[in-house]
């Protein structure tokens, strides 16, 4: 459960799975909460189609209670970035291979209107200022992070509107609506070209090679100084011991290199709607300027 603080700032994230929120933004989460800022965690799945990664967790009583596990998982990760927490009660469509069907009772085979209900109830409910969530790629092509997406920015709109879900409680308008832009190309190249100048080998020239042909990542218009908070962020993702292995893929750079070339986690925002600026497309507010340093930039008193 999360507790409201009248007059404070509010801030929502909305994740496909458990992990989600300790491998995207995480970090940024801690700075707040250590700001006092109300900060909310949404997941809209238990994560029960998912893998498990770690090859010390890959044994049959894990995989035979998974679902629970990952939702203990979560409970711990939470706990350790200091946010509250909702499951918005959908199960995860797992990855399925080409030509093959979603499962029918998946969060991606829903309809966007259904499956947004329950986070404009929720939006209703925490009444954030701002909303983070991903873009419409998903951030990476799972059927569960693209219709994160797609809930996400029907429920963001629907939450204001008196005649939609008029039954999930008084309309709410958050002010901004921001996209991910984690584990970009950028920050692995990055990376990958500090460390041997540091004298440490890099593991990211394989995953580099193979990057797929992607759209061009959205514009930076946001960049949260979040360095003092990545051991934070590091151990939430370290508790979601099914899905990380420790010392492997991202827990394998070293962490002073990382804080020395790309101390931040950074955003795009694609809505705003502060009084007086309208629907300003992010690509018109920041082209020409600085990057904004805070998600709540234009609302603090």
């Amino acid at each position: 459960m999360f507790t409201k603080h009248p007059g404070g700032l509010r801030l929502l994230t909305v994740h496909a799975h458990p992990d989600d929120e300790s491998s995207k933004g995480a970090a940024t989460l801690a700075r707040y909460v250590a700001e006092g800022v109300d900060v909310l965690v949404a997941t809209c799945t238990g994560g029960e189609r998912g893998s498990v990664l770690n090859p010390a967790m890959d044994r049959p009583e894990v995989w035979a209670e998974l679902p629970r596990i990952r939702r203990e998982e979560m409970a711990a990760a939470r706990d350790i970035l200091g946010v509250g927490q909702r499951f918005l009660g959908f199960t995860d469509s797992g990855m399925p291979g080409p030509g093959e069907p979603l499962p029918d009772d998946c969060f991606a085979a829903q309809e966007v209107e259904v499956a947004a209900a329950p986070l404009v109830a929720l939006i209703r409910e925490f009444r954030p200022h701002v909303v983070v969530t991903y873009d419409e790629t998903g951030g990476y092509p799972h059927p569960d992070h693209v219709m994160t997406h797609r809930v996400t920015v029907e429920a963001f709109e629907a939450a204001a509107d008196p005649d939609r879900h008029p039954e999930a409680g008084e309309p709410w308008q958050a002010a901004k609506l921001y996209y991910h832009l984690a584990l970009s190309r950028a920050w692995f190249q990055t990376l990958h070209d500090a460390m041997p100048e540091q004298g440490v080998p890099s593991a990211m020239g394989e995953l580099l090679a193979d990057w797929p042909d992607t759209p061009p990542a959205l514009a930076t218009t946001t960049r949260i100084t979040c360095a003092e908070q990545f051991a934070v962020r590091d151990a939430a993702l370290l508790a979601h011991a099914t899905q990380v292995e420790p010392g492997a893929a991202f827990m394998a750079h070293p962490r002073d290199i990382e804080r020395e070339v790309w101390p931040t986690e950074d955003y795009h925002l694609a809505r705003c709607l502060l009084p007086g600026a309208g629907e300003v497309p992010a690509t018109e507010l920041y082209k020409t300027g600085p990057y904004e340093t805070d998600l709540f930039s234009g609302l603090r008193s």
